[in-house]
C-alpha cells in the first residue's frame, strides 16, 4: 500500500472517472502533450466525444501521436475533435447540442512543457472559458483545474481562478481544494461539481 496522498493530476482524473459515464462528450480545455484528452477519450470511450482545445498546433500535433498510438494499441477510445483554439472560444467552438451535456471539463494551466513557457495560460482568458466551462456541464458533471502557482505569472492566475470559485453561489456547484500546503509554489487542485 501506498504511503501517501493521490498527485495533483491523479486525484483529478479520479473525480472525473467517478462522474462520467461511456459516451458522454467531454472536453479537455488545454489540451498540451494530450495526457488528459487521452485520459478523457478512454472515460467517455466509444460512441463519446472529446472536444480538445489548444492555441498551439505542436500541442495539437502530440495529441494526434498519443492517440495514434494508443488506438493502435488497442485502446477504444471516444472520436476526439482537435481544436486549435483558445479555451475561451469554447461556448462557441462546441456544437449548441452539447451545451448543458458535458460530463466533464479539464484544465491544465500553465505552459506547454518542453516549449516556449513563456507562452502561458492568462487570467483574462482562463476566467471566461471557465465561466463556459460552467455553463456547458450537465447536472452532476464535473470541472477541474489544475493551477501552477510556481512560474511567472501563475500566482496572479492562481488567485484570479480561486476568487471567481469563491463567488460560485452553492446553489449552482461544490468547490473543493486539493493541495500539499507543505509546497506552496506546488500545482493544486481544484474541482467543481455542478447541481
Amino acid at each position: 500500500m501506498s504511503a501517501g496522498f493521490l498527485s495533483v493530476l491523479s486525484q483529478a482524473q479520479r473525480y472525473i472517472t467517478e462522474r462520467v459515464r461511456g459516451g458522454e462528450p467531454v472536453i479537455d480545455a488545454t489540451t498540451g502533450n494530450g495526457v488528459d484528452t487521452l485520459f478523457l477519450a478512454k472515460q467517455s470511450g466509444p460512441g463519446g466525444t472529446v472536444f480538445a482545445f489548444d492555441v498551439q498546433a505542436e500541442a495539437l500535433e502530440r495529441t494526434r501521436a498519443r492517440l495514434a498510438n494508443a488506438a493502435s494499441a488497442g485502446e477504444r477510445l471516444a472520436q476526439v475533435e482537435l481544436l486549435l483554439a483558445g479555451h475561451e472560444e469554447m461556448s462557441t467552438r462546441v456544437p449548441s447540442e452539447y451545451h448543458g451535456r458535458i460530463a466533464a471539463i479539464m484544465f491544465n494551466l500553465g505552459y506547454l512543457p518542453g516549449a516556449d513557457e513563456k507562452l502561458t495560460t492568462q487570467p483574462d482568458t482562463t476566467l471566461i472559458a471557465l465561466v463556459s466551462a460552467l455553463m456547458l456541464l450537465r447536472g452532476g458533471g464535473v470541472l477541474t483545474i489544475v493551477i501552477y502557482p510556481g512560474h511567472e505569472g501563475g500566482d496572479a492566475e492562481a488567485a484570479a481562478v480561486e476568487q471567481w470559485v469563491s463567488t460560485i453561489p452553492p446553489t449552482i456547484a461544490q468547490c473543493v481544494m486539493y493541495r500539499f500546503p507543505q509546497k506552496t509554489a506546488s500545482p493544486y487542485l481544484i474541482a467543481i461539481v455542478k447541481k
